[in-house]
């Protein structure tokens, strides 16, 4: 299974270059809850995640990955299929099991 897509959807970042770093923290932040199968991290990513305000100033470019997630047979498989950086947004998608 293939979650594709940004693991963060900024259009603030292509304004403020230096919000990058928000950008970045939540993509770290992301990759260790999905390496850790950490769900209910992911689920309360507003409350947990530094920078998702900014990642994500709106929820449903980050719900796809919890469909993803939720569907797996082992959350805490995740392996990035793509990941870097462009234009201060991730552009990381996970594959699982």
């Amino acid at each position: 299974m293939l979650g594709s897509g940004f693991m963060t959807h900024s259009f603030a970042v292509f304004r403020r270059p230096e919000l990058a770093a928000e950008t970045t923290a939540f993509d770290e932040w992301a990759v260790d809850a999905l390496t850790r199968g950490d769900v209910d991290a992911l689920t309360d990513y507003r409350k947990r995640a530094p920078g998702a305000a900014v990642a994500h100033p709106s929820a449903e470019h980050f719900v796809p990955l919890l469909l993803t997630v939720g569907a797996a047979e082992d959350p805490a498989g995740a392996v990035s299929a793509i990941d870097r950086l462009v234009l201060g947004n991730s552009i990381r998608s996970v594959q699982l099991a």
